[in-house]
């Protein structure tokens, strides 16, 4: 079901997410004090807004209190963070996305009110530091701390082997779970072991941060 969504702040991190949620085919709703920013994410969003978001009249004025879920997605600007986040919870917003820049501006906004904190910068450094550790993945997010899931390719000196051949599942030599693969614009959810690898394929894996080491490892000696 789409929701109304406002993203406050069109930085990197913002202008990323609200262009997510649009094409995700949700009511964005775009805000930032730049003119000639707010224009060039206009095409992207449903709605794009040149506004002072530390001023309630013009919150007010734009009824952020009727949309379901607000971002704020300010960055550097911890005061003007911390007060648009007050804001939105006074007019009424019932579930606020706040960024932080560190722990201290994150538990900031929690006692203030925000529903949720995220770290774009944090989260995203221990993505990427996986990504070159874990060579050869596509893609990687963390889940917990020395867990998380991997996005890998097939290569050709893969096709025609089965996931139980890779070592895949709990019975496997590294109990690497492959809870998808993405096969053209088919999605097979918890293949079975007996899963033929075809050329193109696509293999989400899950597992611990070392586990997942020791397969791409593997992986990749099979492709040489």
């Amino acid at each position: 079901m789409a929701k109304q969504i406002v993203v406050i702040g069109l930085g990197r991190f913002g202008i990323s997410l609200a262009t997510t949620l649009s094409r995700l085919g949700h009511d964005v709703l775009a805000i930032d004090k730049n003119r000639e920013i707010v224009q060039s994410a206009a095409a992207q969003v449903t709605h794009a807004v040149t506004a002072e978001a530390t001023h309630e009249a013009a919150l007010r004025e734009l009824g952020i209190g009727n949309f379901d879920i607000a971002v704020v997605a300010i960055g550097s600007d911890v005061q003007s963070s911390v007060l648009v986040t007050i804001l939105l919870k006074r007019l009424g917003t019932p579930y606020v996305i706040a960024r932080a820049n560190n722990d201290l501006h994150g538990e900031i906004l929690k006692k203030i009110g925000a529903d949720k904190v995220v770290f774009p910068e944090a989260e995203m450094g221990e993505r990427i530091g996986h990504e070159a550790i874990l060579r050869n993945i596509d893609d990687y997010m963390p889940i917990v701390p020395g867990y998380g899931i991997a996005k890998v390719s097939v290569t050709p000196d893969l096709v025609g082997k089965t996931l139980f051949d890779l070592g895949t599942g709990t019975m496997g030599d590294y109990g690497i779970a492959v809870p998808l693969i993405q096969r053209g614009d088919e999605v097979l959810v918890t293949p079975a072991p007996d899963e033929t690898i075809a050329s193109g394929d696509v293999i989400i894996i899950s597992g611990g941060d070392d586990k997942i080491g020791e397969f791409i490892a593997k992986v990749s000696e099979t492709s040489k």
